[in-house]
């Protein structure tokens, strides 16, 4: 649930620890090299950014072309009125340059929203001015001020002016052009460290001196924009913030032009977790806040990475893929004892549901995880081994782990479970497969399977293709319905007599009460032949064979046998006795 915010004041905040999240993603993130969204991906993210809870979404650059004119006007017609139940719209907002061309398209396309912003920014600092624009001082300041009055006269009553490069820009400069748009009407300042030049203690001065050297300062909302170039946009952001800023630019996985910008998630979490302790000094009571609903970050950041194709780092902060994982030993005897000892927030509470996988603490089984972690992991996959056999798993585990490369899989420890301590999970076991297929007629499968009472029995099914046949065969013969996630094959080795390797993973089916005990418990099996079918056949068998063992370990009753519908090859009478009968 999001924390109420204070009704929208285009100049002001009511409550003075209210912090605005101003997303950028759509424009400036989208100027990531390679980050390019089609329309239709815009209004996607712009709907999860208002799940989210950010104050303002800047979708675009109007001008730049007449299909970001159409997605920045679609976002605002669209997300900009889709009115929440505690009553919160997202501000929708274009940018601009400073003239009237930019300005009048950027609010041709944001007008039509519940809340449209004009943003236009025109450069301040030395080296911009007289290398870019080749402009004097005074020059600039009467087009900044020609610009902000002439988004006024359109109407529009939300307007963000921005210093760029006023990281890098003379400070009695910017106390004189900010003054000068106040007085014609700019709602937001926006102070960006465009280069990503500042220390934290330099641009926090740097937003303290220009709230009480500029004219006009408590008629406005000062805001932050802060590039990553030397890795301190988020420090740079919330040390504006300590110093009152009370609107901070960022974008879903820090996406932007070069090193990025401040990261949205990274904001949101230290907001949430230090905001109400750490921010004294500035105006309010310090007690930082923002409206955001952080169970949707990670959504957004899956969504984002998908469309621009730009995965994250796997230790980016918060939606690294490393994030709410631990190998280390001291590490992970800590998380299983009490999570609270190495993670400052829960996965969940980002969106990021771990459930029971990895042991329900991230655990990623490697050369530096210990006995704690191997024998809890062992215990939840239905091994309850005495301490020689134990011993004996561990120290295989350390000789694989090794000269292994990533984590340990599950499958890999029940391996050495069976290798080390003589117990197999072996229910059923392919003992005859027959296939008939080609481009004329159906495909076939005869398959013949050794059951767990010791009993030879065998089926045979049709299906789209040969392996498709196969597993309808085995399911027949075993009786137990499964759901097939995926299916992959490699050659081991190379020529016309490789051998095929398959990995398949399962999962049981709905409405079958295996469902509810395995909940959303996954089954890998791996099986190697020469032949491919034979080899598919391996691995579904072994992953069946997996997923049913770890089903009795956990019933405390069973009246099963584990047998479907297949012909006892002793008997021509069929037996149908199915786990989901």
């Amino acid at each position: 649930l999001r924390r109420p915010r204070p009704a929208y004041n285009p100049s002001s905040i009511s409550d003075p620890d209210y912090v605005r999240i101003f997303d950028t993603t759509l424009r400036d993130g989208e100027q990531s090299p390679g980050a390019t969204f089609t329309s239709n991906e815009k209004l996607e993210i712009a709907r999860m950014l208002a799940k989210l809870g950010v104050d303002i979404i800047e979708a675009g650059f109007p001008i730049a072309s007449p299909d970001d004119f159409e997605a920045v006007r679609q976002i605002a017609n669209v997300v900009g009125n889709e009115v929440f139940e505690d009553g919160y719209v997202p501000v929708i907002c274009g940018l601009s340059r400073a003239n009237e061309k930019d300005i009048q398209i950027a609010w041709d396309a944001v007008k039509g929203a519940k809340l449209p912003r004009v943003h236009t920014f025109i450069a301040t600092s030395p080296i911009h001015m007289k290398d870019k624009l080749k402009k004097t001082p005074d020059e600039v300041v009467e087009i900044a001020v020609k610009a902000v009055t002439f988004a006024r006269s359109l109407g529009c009553v939300d307007v963000e002016f921005s210093p760029e490069d006023a990281g890098r820009s003379d400070p009695e400069f910017l106390y004189r052009i900010l003054g000068e748009v106040i007085k014609v009407g700019a709602t937001t300042l926006n102070i960006p460290d465009t280069t990503g030049w500042n220390m934290p203690w330099e641009f926090g001065d740097l937003i303290r001196d220009l709230r009480e050297n500029v004219e006009g300062a408590e008629n406005v909302v000062f805001s932050t924009h802060c590039q990553n170039d030397l890795g301190l946009s988020t420090a740079n952001s919330l040390s504006g913030a300590l110093n009152g800023a009370r609107q901070l630019e960022c974008t879903i996985n820090g996406i932007g032009e070069r090193a990025g910008n401040a990261s949205l998630e990274e904001i949101c979490m230290s907001l949430a977790l230090k905001g109400d302790t750490h921010f004294s000094g500035g105006p309010g009571t310090g007690r930082l806040y923002t409206s955001l609903n952080p169970v949707h970050i990670t959504p957004t950041s899956k969504m984002v990475s998908e469309y621009t194709g730009m995965a994250c780092q796997p230790h980016k902060a918060i939606v690294g893929a490393n994030a709410f994982q631990h190998e280390s030993g001291i590490h992970q005897d800590g998380m299983i004892k009490n999570k609270s000892t190495y993670e400052i927030m829960s996965p969940e509470s980002i969106g990021l549901m771990r459930g029971d996988s990895q042991s329900g603490v991230g655990l990623v089984l490697g050369k530096h995880s210990g006995r704690n972690a191997v024998g809890t992991r062992l215990r939840e996959l239905g091994y309850e081994l005495d301490d020689a056999k134990f011993n004996a798993v561990f120290n295989r585990f350390k000789e694989l782990a090794e000269k292994r490369k990533g984590g340990m899989e599950d499958d890999d420890l029940e391996a050495l479970v069976s290798d080390q301590s003589g117990m197999v999970n072996k229910l059923w076991e392919v003992t005859g497969l027959q296939v008939t297929t080609g481009m004329s007629g159906m495909p076939t499968a005869t398959v013949k399977m050794m059951g767990p009472d010791g009993v030879e029995r065998y089926v045979a099914q049709t299906g789209t293709g040969p392996v498709d046949a196969v597993y309808k065969a085995i399911d027949a013969i075993t009786g137990v319905r499964i759901n097939l996630e995926s299916y992959n094959m490699n050659s081991v080795t190379e020529g016309i007599e490789a051998l095929a390797s398959t990995r398949v993973v399962i999962s049981p089916a709905s409405k079958t009460g295996l469902d509810k005990i395995c909940k959303e418990r996954k089954f890998s099996g791996l099986g190697s032949d020469s032949d491919i079918v034979t080899s598919s056949a391996r691995a579904y068998t072994a992953a069946l064979n997996k997923l049913l063992t770890y089903t009795m370990r956990r019933q405390s009753k069973g009246s099963d046998s584990g047998i479907g519908n297949a012909v006892s090859v002793s008997s021509a009478a069929p037996m149908v006795v199915g786990v989901d009968a």
